[in-house]
């Protein structure tokens, strides 16, 4: 049984599954129980705990994932690095990898074009921000069901304003199918070197084949150092030339002859979306006695993996280049003796001797070294050198500044010694431990943080647990430190998602507050002053939901306004009333508990007789007052009152006053209520 499932991290990420197994973490989906959301949760294994290598790789994946915001790009919600245990909680995506995909079907161009599209939008985004991924391959590129494609997996990314040679033990860093050559050869890499990436990703979905494939992985490696990949269109002849040209563009060898960087590449293939019929005409060097590089390869030669027999016969009639490299390097150190003897510094640095006092030398550049791990290049001056120490952006330990300017000639002596800069780091400072999730509010915060001299960054996340405006959580935490040069990023609730669609409850039949309480535990809100209406109905009692928006048992976005129809307890009351020999045009209005309606404008000969009128009134007892008059004149032809029941529904008690009719003038008297009004109800 996997010691994690069935855990609670934090007392929140509730593991549920173990999804993926890499070289250095275990990947858990697990269940945020605060956000009610699938996440994924990458957990450092055990025995890498104390690897200060594996520790550095695994801190800074969370870090370039985190200063980076890109739909196609796999998102960091959270991070722990204790002592015990260190994990990431990400993005859960439900998908496949695009390496799965590729091995399953055969794609078409017009896919591996949209495939390649998000893969260098989302490089675009880290090279922006100064991030070189170094592992671009298909297996840490996930492919949802809907053909989003989203970039994973930045654990051996590193930034580019710090871009170096990479170490020994990182030269030939990256996965051999799809590395460029310069971190094959352990040279400096940049964003070119993901582009060469790409380039062989798009070969791979073209063709069906990788560029590159042999028995070992040091037979690949040289082959990428190497070798010149077939033309994808003998691969697949269906491949529109202009598509072909950018993906060999972007497998070139040498950096300098690819794109120089994703938004570069972007436009090309922009181009040939609108027109699939363009040819670039890019002419690519070919070298018909490739260089053959013997850094990184020569090291894995030295291990189990051994070249093929026809690898070997086909570097023997190679050019003789080692020694040729050999008598450059050695003239290149010859020069460079020459130069060290000339200013005095050969014996002290290479003999191991020290600077004499008074003695002139040209001011080496130590702007750039690690005080501790060059310390060797330091030493002869150790007697001269004063050290100063400053924060900085830069890491703790380096040479930010020095007083002489490299290649100055200077005499040492007491009052002249060299003055070496020495960053200390960022300055950092705690994160105040009295924020607190849930009960500290935006203002609360910010006025925390910004007391103890931070910045802050606000950032919005809808929240099911956690009240509007309220802490949902910071990064670093409370009590962490963080660098002043950056800000405390504080996530701050916006409430439930309101765009979330939710199963809506059918409340037809109970009471109006039970029914306030199932739409709130659903997601919805419910407004009393205009969501709850009372209406009048024969078949529910006072209080009970006789009709609802929207309707039940669907689903429906949780900001949908609700209405609730609510029964009054009362019924409507109905009356006929037959208005005689009524002539010419005539106005009908009908008064009830002080308002108006008019009921009819029109000839008197085309109304219903008897005239029939139907009206709500949510109060038990009200009394109806019927005025007709003729169209355009004051002039009064019937005046009829009665008082209403609208417990039972019923009209009687009426009154009447009735003018003679205009169009009777010959009428004495007043016809008697029995000729008025009829059918009483």
């Amino acid at each position: 049984m996997d010691k994690y499932i069935g855990k609670r991290l934090q007392g929140r990420y509730e593991i549920e599954e173990l999804i993926g197994v890499g070289g250095m973490a275990f990947v858990y989906k697990a269940k945020d129980t605060i956000e009610e959301r699938p996440v994924a949760v990458k957990i450092l294994k055990d025995e890498f705990l104390t690897n200060e290598e594996f520790t550095r790789r695994f801190k800074n994946e969370s870090k370039a994932i985190a200063i980076m915001s890109h739909p196609n790009i796999v998102k960091v919600y959270d991070v722990n690095f204790g002592e015990r245990q260190q994990y990431i909680v990400m993005e859960y995506i439900d998908g496949i990898t695009l390496k799965e995909y590729i091995d399953q079907q055969r794609i078409s161009w017009k896919e591996a074009v949209h495939f390649t599209v998000q893969i260098l939008r989302a490089l675009q985004h880290a090279h922006d921000k100064g991030i070189v991924h170094r592992d671009i391959k298909p297996q840490n590129i996930m492919l949802l069901a809907d053909g989003t494609i989203k970039v994973t997996d930045f654990g051996i990314a590193h930034f580019s304003h710090n871009t170096m040679r990479t170490g020994l033990g990182d030269r030939a860093i990256g996965s051999v199918h799809y590395i460029s050559p310069e971190q094959a050869r352990g040279g400096l890499t940049d964003e070119k070197a993901d582009l060469y990436s790409v380039g062989i990703m798009m070969y791979e979905m073209l063709t069906g084949k990788l560029p590159f494939e042999a028995d070992n992985a040091v037979s690949v490696a040289i082959m990428q150092l190497q070798s010149q990949a077939k033309k994808p269109t003998a691969l697949n002849p269906d491949i529109p030339e202009g598509l072909e040209e950018i993906t060999l563009k972007a497998m070139q060898k040498d950096p300098e002859h690819r794109y120089q960087s994703a938004a570069e590449m972007l436009k090309d293939i922009n181009d040939f979306k609108q027109n699939p019929g363009i040819r670039f005409e890019y002419k690519y060097f070919v070298d018909d006695t490739p260089t053959r590089y013997v850094d990184v390869i020569t090291s894995l030669r030295a291990g189990d993996n051994k070249p093929t027999p026809k690898e070997e016969e086909e570097e023997k009639p190679s050019v003789p280049l080692i020694p040729i490299l050999i008598g450059v390097v050695a003239a290149i150190a010859i020069i460079a003796i020459i130069v060290l003897w000339q200013t005095g510094v050969f014996s002290k640095i290479f003999l191991g001797g020290a600077i004499d006092d008074g003695e002139s030398i040209t001011v080496p550049q130590f702007i750039g070294y690690m005080y501790d791990d060059d310390w060797d290049k330091l030493k002869p001056f150790a007697g001269y050198v004063e050290l100063e120490y400053q924060f900085s952006d830069e890491p703790e330990g380096k040479v930010i500044d020095q007083n002489y300017p490299s290649g100055k000639s200077i005499k040492l002596n007491d009052n002249h010694k060299l003055v070496l800069t020495i960053s200390k780091g960022a300055e950092t400072i705690e994160v105040p431990d009295t924020i607190k999730v849930g009960s500290t509010n935006k203002s609360q915060c910010e006025r925390m943080i910004t007391g103890v001299g931070l910045t802050v960054k606000f950032e919005e996340l809808s929240s099911e647990t956690i009240r509007e405006g309220y802490v949902i959580k910071t990064f670093p935490a409370p009590g962490e430190k963080c660098s002043v040069t950056k800000a405390v990023i504080v996530y701050i609730s916006t409430g439930p998602n309101m765009q979330q669609e939710e199963f809506v409850p059918n409340t037809v039949g109970a009471p109006l507050q039970d029914a306030i309480d199932a739409f709130t535990d659903a997601g919805f809100k419910v407004d009393m002053e205009k969501g709850v209406v009372y209406v009048n109905n024969s078949d529910y009692a006072a209080g009970i939901v006789v009709e609802q928006t929207p309707e039940g048992d669907k689903k429906a976005k949780r900001d949908t306004q609700v209405i609730l129809k609510v029964s009054s307890g009362f019924k409507d009351v109905t009356a006929s009333f037959d208005l005689g020999d009524l002539a010419g045009y005539v106005d009908i209005k009908l008064t009830a508990n002080g308002k108006t309606n008019v009921l009819a404008n029109q000839q008197a000969s085309t109304l219903a007789s008897p005239y029939q009128v139907t009206f709500s009134e949510t109060v038990a007892n009200y009394t109806i007052e019927i005025v007709v008059t003729q169209s355009g004149t004051d002039t009064v032809l019937a005046h009829i009152i009665c008082d209403a029941d609208a417990t039972t529904g019923l009209a009687g008690n009426y009154q009447s006053q009735i003018e003679p009719l205009p169009d009777n003038p010959d009428v004495e008297d007043e016809p008697s209520l029995d000729d008025i009004l009829g059918g009483l109800w």
